[in-house]
């Protein structure tokens, strides 16, 4: 049987004081996760590196006080690591699968946070229901279709942080006319976590001032 990675030492200074939470978190991931459907089962040995870090990486570019808008959350990466990380913003985690709903908020419930919404939905049912500051969201689909999906949520001026992976810059070549119709400004990729992480995060990051 797979045995949970060790806690990296980078866990500690990306969580600070909700470290632990984070534990929390983790360990109920590593116990349940893969019952739950939630990772896959060769997810264990690698669970800190290429799930938990590698959501609350993005924790630094959150706006203070602001809301964020998690498409798709599942297990909870990287919504809930984020909501955990940083208790100063509020969460509304999007995701359509009612089973990972009542996972969400059982753990909202069991780590005592008060800074999350789950909602339970695709995202286009919600476009017209709440604006966010920032959209995140984390192996849910490609750009161009991820940019319809999440643009209608975000306020004028407000931004998009999708964590990507290594065809990015194909993405964002086949997104180019859906990004230019849905007002997506300043398009860059950006690299998180390096001297810091084992592996690093791509994050797409962009100002949306697409109002519909």
């Amino acid at each position: 049987m797979a045995t949970i990675e060790p806690e990296p030492a980078a866990a500690a200074q990306i969580a600070g004081d909700q470290i632990d939470k984070l534990r929390a978190f983790t360990a109920d991931l590593a116990e349940r996760g893969e019952t739950l459907g939630l990772i896959g089962p060769l997810e264990l040995p690698r669970l800190w590196t290429r799930h938990i870090l590698n959501s609350a990486i993005l924790a630094p570019l959150l706006k203070a006080g602001g809301r964020v808008g998690d498409i798709g959350t599942g297990g909870g990466m990287p919504g809930l690591v984020l909501a955990i990380v940083r208790p100063d913003v509020e969460f509304f985690l999007i995701e359509p699968m009612e089973r990972r709903c009542a996972w969400l908020n059982e753990q909202v419930e069991l780590l005592g946070l008060e800074n999350v919404q789950v909602k339970r939905g695709r995202a286009e049912e919600f476009h017209d229901a709440f604006e966010v500051d920032q959209v995140t969201a984390r192996a849910v689909t490609a750009l161009r279709k991820l940019v319809p999906l999440t643009a209608p949520l975000v306020k004028a001026g407000g931004e998009m942080l999708f964590l990507k992976g290594a065809a990015i810059s194909e993405e964002m070549d086949a997104a180019a006319k859906i990004m230019k119709k849905f007002k997506v400004r300043e398009p860059k990729v950006e690299i998180l976590g390096e001297g810091q992480l084992a592996e690093t995060t791509r994050v797409f990051r962009a100002r949306v001032d697409f109002h519909g």
